[in-house]
Protein backbone atom coordinates (compact mmCIF):
# COMPACT_ATOMS: atom_id res chain seq x y z
CA UNK A 1 0.00 0.00 0.00
CA UNK A 2 1.27 3.06 -0.92
CA UNK A 3 1.58 6.21 1.34
CA UNK A 4 -1.03 8.88 0.62
CA UNK A 5 0.43 12.17 2.44
CA UNK A 6 -1.82 15.16 2.84
CA UNK A 7 -0.67 18.45 2.44
CA UNK A 8 -2.34 20.44 5.04
CA UNK A 9 -2.33 24.68 5.12
CA UNK A 10 -2.42 26.89 7.85
CA UNK A 11 -5.24 29.40 8.20
CA UNK A 12 -3.85 32.52 9.87
CA UNK A 13 -7.17 34.56 11.50
CA UNK A 14 -6.82 38.41 10.83
CA UNK A 15 -8.39 40.67 12.90
CA UNK A 16 -11.30 41.97 12.25
CA UNK A 17 -11.68 45.92 12.81
CA UNK A 18 -14.82 47.30 14.13
CA UNK A 19 -14.26 50.88 12.50
CA UNK A 20 -16.41 52.16 10.11
CA UNK A 21 -14.91 52.40 6.30
CA UNK A 22 -15.05 55.84 5.19
CA UNK A 23 -15.46 56.56 1.36
CA UNK A 24 -17.37 53.35 1.24
CA UNK A 25 -20.19 53.35 -1.59
CA UNK A 26 -23.94 53.60 -0.04
CA UNK A 27 -25.98 50.09 -0.35
CA UNK A 28 -28.81 50.01 -2.78
CA UNK A 29 -31.76 47.43 -0.50
CA UNK A 30 -34.41 47.87 1.80
CA UNK A 31 -37.75 49.42 1.08
CA UNK A 32 -36.71 51.99 3.25
CA UNK A 33 -33.45 53.32 2.32
CA UNK A 34 -35.52 53.23 -1.39
CA UNK A 35 -38.27 55.64 0.28
CA UNK A 36 -35.61 58.02 1.99
CA UNK A 37 -32.85 58.44 -1.03
CA UNK A 38 -35.53 57.95 -3.76
CA UNK A 39 -36.86 61.45 -3.17
CA UNK A 40 -34.51 63.84 -4.20
CA UNK A 41 -34.14 61.68 -7.24
CA UNK A 42 -37.44 61.74 -8.36
CA UNK A 43 -37.63 65.55 -7.77
CA UNK A 44 -34.68 66.04 -10.05
CA UNK A 45 -35.83 63.37 -12.99
CA UNK A 46 -39.39 64.95 -12.73
CA UNK A 47 -38.40 68.59 -11.81
CA UNK A 48 -40.14 68.64 -8.84
CA UNK A 49 -40.68 70.80 -5.71
CA UNK A 50 -41.45 74.41 -5.79
CA UNK A 51 -38.96 75.83 -8.15
CA UNK A 52 -38.87 79.84 -8.72
CA UNK A 53 -39.72 80.76 -12.24
CA UNK A 54 -37.13 83.42 -13.94
CA UNK A 55 -39.36 84.00 -16.62
CA UNK A 56 -38.71 87.99 -17.82
CA UNK A 57 -42.31 89.70 -17.69
CA UNK A 58 -43.50 92.04 -20.26
CA UNK A 59 -43.20 95.84 -19.98
CA UNK A 60 -46.94 96.13 -21.09
CA UNK A 61 -50.22 95.96 -19.28
CA UNK A 62 -52.76 94.48 -20.79
CA UNK A 63 -56.68 95.06 -20.45
CA UNK A 64 -59.16 92.90 -22.77
CA UNK A 65 -61.94 95.08 -24.79
CA UNK A 66 -64.25 92.63 -26.27
CA UNK A 67 -63.93 88.43 -25.81
CA UNK A 68 -66.99 87.14 -28.22
CA UNK A 69 -67.74 83.53 -30.03
CA UNK A 70 -68.20 83.80 -33.25
CA UNK A 71 -69.44 80.63 -35.67
CA UNK A 72 -68.89 80.45 -39.14
CA UNK A 73 -70.74 78.62 -41.70
CA UNK A 74 -68.95 75.94 -43.23
CA UNK A 75 -70.05 72.84 -45.62
CA UNK A 76 -69.93 70.55 -42.89
CA UNK A 77 -71.84 72.70 -40.35
CA UNK A 78 -70.52 75.27 -38.24
CA UNK A 79 -67.24 76.11 -36.98
CA UNK A 80 -67.25 78.10 -33.26
CA UNK A 81 -64.24 80.21 -32.91
CA UNK A 82 -63.75 82.86 -30.19
CA UNK A 83 -62.83 86.51 -30.80
CA UNK A 84 -60.76 88.90 -28.59
CA UNK A 85 -59.77 92.41 -28.45
CA UNK A 86 -57.08 93.00 -26.45
CA UNK A 87 -55.57 96.70 -25.86
CA UNK A 88 -51.64 97.17 -24.16
CA UNK A 89 -49.27 99.76 -23.19
CA UNK A 90 -46.53 100.88 -21.12
CA UNK A 91 -48.11 103.57 -19.28
CA UNK A 92 -45.64 106.26 -20.49
CA UNK A 93 -47.01 107.09 -23.92
CA UNK A 94 -47.30 104.19 -26.10
CA UNK A 95 -50.70 102.25 -26.80
CA UNK A 96 -51.25 99.49 -29.06
CA UNK A 97 -55.20 97.68 -29.98
CA UNK A 98 -54.84 93.91 -31.57
CA UNK A 99 -58.76 92.35 -32.84
CA UNK A 100 -57.60 88.40 -33.56
CA UNK A 101 -59.63 85.06 -33.32
CA UNK A 102 -58.45 81.93 -32.39
CA UNK A 103 -60.27 78.38 -31.45
CA UNK A 104 -60.31 79.10 -27.86
CA UNK A 105 -60.05 81.97 -25.66
CA UNK A 106 -56.33 81.58 -24.64
CA UNK A 107 -55.28 81.40 -28.35
CA UNK A 108 -57.29 84.48 -29.17
CA UNK A 109 -55.85 86.54 -26.46
CA UNK A 110 -52.12 85.47 -27.76
CA UNK A 111 -52.74 86.32 -30.98
CA UNK A 112 -54.15 89.77 -30.07
CA UNK A 113 -51.21 91.05 -28.21
CA UNK A 114 -49.08 89.65 -30.65
CA UNK A 115 -50.78 91.59 -33.25
CA UNK A 116 -51.32 94.50 -30.77
CA UNK A 117 -47.15 94.59 -30.30
CA UNK A 118 -47.03 95.56 -33.95
CA UNK A 119 -48.94 98.29 -33.72
CA UNK A 120 -47.97 100.16 -31.24
CA UNK A 121 -48.30 104.40 -31.44
CA UNK A 122 -46.86 106.92 -29.63
CA UNK A 123 -49.54 109.27 -27.43
CA UNK A 124 -48.50 113.29 -26.92
CA UNK A 125 -48.61 114.05 -23.51
CA UNK A 126 -48.64 117.14 -21.55
CA UNK A 127 -48.72 117.50 -18.17
CA UNK A 128 -50.57 114.21 -18.19
CA UNK A 129 -53.19 114.91 -20.41
CA UNK A 130 -53.32 115.37 -24.40
CA UNK A 131 -52.39 118.46 -25.65
CA UNK A 132 -55.46 119.61 -27.31
CA UNK A 133 -59.28 118.68 -27.86
CA UNK A 134 -60.34 116.59 -30.36
CA UNK A 135 -63.72 115.16 -31.86
CA UNK A 136 -62.88 112.20 -33.96
CA UNK A 137 -65.75 110.10 -35.98
CA UNK A 138 -64.99 106.65 -36.93
CA UNK A 139 -67.60 104.19 -39.15
CA UNK A 140 -70.42 104.52 -36.18
CA UNK A 141 -68.59 105.48 -33.17
CA UNK A 142 -67.54 109.05 -31.96
CA UNK A 143 -65.61 110.14 -29.66
CA UNK A 144 -64.93 113.34 -27.53
CA UNK A 145 -61.49 114.21 -25.75
CA UNK A 146 -60.57 116.84 -24.07
CA UNK A 147 -57.61 117.68 -21.88
CA UNK A 148 -58.03 117.82 -18.12
CA UNK A 149 -56.39 119.98 -15.59
CA UNK A 150 -54.20 118.56 -12.87
CA UNK A 151 -55.39 116.00 -10.40
CA UNK A 152 -58.61 116.22 -12.38
CA UNK A 153 -58.53 112.28 -13.10
CA UNK A 154 -60.12 109.97 -16.14
CA UNK A 155 -63.60 111.28 -16.12
CA UNK A 156 -64.70 109.21 -18.49
CA UNK A 157 -65.83 105.42 -18.81
CA UNK A 158 -65.84 102.10 -20.50
CA UNK A 159 -63.39 101.55 -23.77
CA UNK A 160 -61.85 105.58 -23.41
CA UNK A 161 -61.10 105.02 -19.80
CA UNK A 162 -59.36 102.16 -20.39
CA UNK A 163 -57.62 102.91 -23.37
CA UNK A 164 -55.89 105.97 -21.31
CA UNK A 165 -54.95 104.40 -18.72
CA UNK A 166 -52.85 101.75 -20.64
CA UNK A 167 -51.60 105.30 -22.28
CA UNK A 168 -50.54 106.77 -19.17
CA UNK A 169 -52.95 109.64 -19.42
CA UNK A 170 -53.87 110.97 -15.80
CA UNK A 171 -56.15 113.50 -16.63
CA UNK A 172 -58.61 113.13 -19.36
CA UNK A 173 -62.55 113.83 -19.95
CA UNK A 174 -64.08 112.05 -22.83
CA UNK A 175 -67.95 111.01 -23.48
CA UNK A 176 -68.92 108.37 -26.15
CA UNK A 177 -71.40 110.06 -28.72
CA UNK A 178 -72.04 107.08 -31.20
CA UNK A 179 -72.27 103.37 -31.06
CA UNK A 180 -71.84 101.57 -27.94
CA UNK A 181 -69.65 98.79 -29.73
CA UNK A 182 -66.12 98.48 -27.62
CA UNK A 183 -64.30 97.46 -30.82
CA UNK A 184 -65.63 100.39 -32.78
CA UNK A 185 -65.01 102.70 -30.29
CA UNK A 186 -61.69 101.61 -29.40
CA UNK A 187 -60.63 101.86 -32.70
CA UNK A 188 -62.19 105.50 -32.82
CA UNK A 189 -59.74 106.00 -29.59
CA UNK A 190 -56.92 104.64 -30.97
CA UNK A 191 -57.33 107.28 -34.06
CA UNK A 192 -58.02 109.88 -32.35
CA UNK A 193 -55.10 109.77 -30.04
CA UNK A 194 -52.89 109.40 -33.23
CA UNK A 195 -53.97 112.16 -35.20
CA UNK A 196 -52.82 114.44 -31.78
CA UNK A 197 -50.41 116.90 -32.56
CA UNK A 198 -47.19 117.40 -30.77
CA UNK A 199 -47.34 120.51 -28.18
CA UNK A 200 -44.76 123.25 -29.57
CA UNK A 201 -42.34 124.99 -27.49
CA UNK A 202 -42.84 128.76 -27.05
CA UNK A 203 -40.11 130.46 -29.46
CA UNK A 204 -38.99 132.50 -25.81
CA UNK A 205 -39.10 129.78 -24.01
CA UNK A 206 -36.70 128.41 -26.50
CA UNK A 207 -34.37 131.46 -26.79
CA UNK A 208 -33.87 131.83 -22.96
CA UNK A 209 -33.14 127.88 -22.68
CA UNK A 210 -30.59 128.94 -25.26
CA UNK A 211 -28.76 131.96 -23.60
CA UNK A 212 -28.39 129.84 -20.60
CA UNK A 213 -26.76 127.09 -22.35
CA UNK A 214 -24.33 129.62 -23.45
CA UNK A 215 -23.57 131.36 -20.25
CA UNK A 216 -23.37 128.04 -18.55
CA UNK A 217 -20.58 127.25 -21.86
CA UNK A 218 -18.85 130.75 -21.51
CA UNK A 219 -18.70 130.01 -17.51
CA UNK A 220 -16.90 127.20 -17.91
Amino acid sequence: MSEIKLATKEVVATPVSTEPVKNAPAKRGGRGSQHNSGGSSNNNRRGGGRQESFAPESEFDQKIIDLARVTRVMAGGKRMRFRACVAIGNKKGRVGLGLAKGADVTLAITKAVNQAKKKMIDVPLANGTIPHEIKYKFGAGLILLKPGKQGQGIICGGVVRMISELAGIHNISGKIMGTNNNVTNAKCVMLALENLKTPKVKKAKAEIVEVAETVEENVT
